[in-house]
């Protein structure tokens, strides 16, 4: 078991750089930073690798049509280098509106998209050839230079396909609104099944579940803030089919027993029984995420092991 934890910038740089500092004293093992329209991930990444020594730190995810595949090689394996061997990089598919009103990309085939990229990432890491792409062909080689050759490359994942590319093809897997349940019926058997074609185990596989925390004396107000934070997502076509699976009904007015099987909040004892039951299901690596209008550094000090 791994603890990690998910710090995004909020309002200053400088607060999440002591955020990160305060969890890497306290333990934890990971830290991933989400791609939002604010700051570059990267970047930040960078930030928080020049203020640790230990902790490792991962993209929770990066849209693979924001940058080309060798954009992307090139970066990550600078930060890697720069925080000597830290660097995680976790891929997803993010959505249709986020990727054609943002990005001006299309979303055309997404699980044979997220192959063909992390496959040329991959060959870029390990100085081969990338393999022939249609939607990013390219011969790029590293000159002069070598990246890290088992930089571990993350899928986000959701549906039982993309779950098992993640398996076959990746070092782990980032779930975000994928309760304990989920995760125990839906994400480790379809990761098995990819792990099996690829002829490796699922030992070793990490399992990154974000668990949104607040260790808190009023569990109701931040359940509201859950309430209001599903709003988009309850709104995603790939996140409803997602909580379809799990057998809630994506209606906020029915959003309750949802948020009380994905969210750890209330008593240190309530939030840390939460946290297991991931554990139970199948997370190798829960990471406690923040949870608007409640003390995160209260949350991390208390959930930390």
């Amino acid at each position: 078991m791994a603890l990690g934890c998910f710090i995004s910038v909020g309002k200053a740089l400088e607060t999440a750089v002591e955020r990160v500092k305060l969890a890497e004293s306290l333990g934890y093992e990971s830290v991933y930073v989400t791609h939002i329209a604010a700051r570059d991930p990267f970047t930040v990444l960078t930030a928080y690798a020049a203020a640790t020594d230990s902790i490792k730190l991962g993209t929770g995810v990066t849209p693979i049509y924001a940058r080309t595949p060798v954009a992307t090689a090139q970066t990550a394996a600078t930060i890697d280098e720069h925080s000597g061997g830290r660097m995680v990089l976790g891929l997803g598919v993010s959505h249709r509106p986020v990727v054609e009103g943002w990005y001006g990309q299309t979303i055309d085939k997404p699980v044979r998209e997220m192959r063909e990229y992390l496959g040329i990432v991959r060959a870029i890491f390990r100085g081969e050839d990338p393999p022939p792409g249609e939607k990013w062909p390219t011969g790029f080689h590293f000159m002069g230079y070598e990246a890290r050759q088992d930089l571990p490359i993350y899928i986000a994942g959701l549906s039982p396909a993309m779950l098992r590319l993640a398996g076959e093809l990746a070092d782990g897997v980032i779930l975000w609104l994928c309760e304990p349940t989920y995760i125990r019926e839906v994400v480790v058997p379809e990761v098995t099944k990819g792990r099996e074609k690829a002829g490796k185990p699922l030992d070793g596989f990490d399992i990154v579940a974000a668990v949104p925390s607040a260790v808190t004396d009023d569990p109701g107000a931040a359940r509201e803030v859950m309430r209001k934070d599903l709003t988009p997502y309850f709104h995603l076509p790939f996140y409803r089919a997602m909580i379809e699976r799990s057998g809630f009904e994506p209606d906020l007015e029915k959003a309750d027993p949802f948020i009380d099987t994905l969210a750890a909040i209330g008593t240190v004892d309530e939030a840390t029984a939460v946290i297991d039951r991931y554990l139970e299901a199948g997370a190798t690596s829960p990471g406690v995420g923040p949870i608007a209008k409640t003390d995160f550094e209260v949350t991390l000090q208390a959930l930390s092991r």
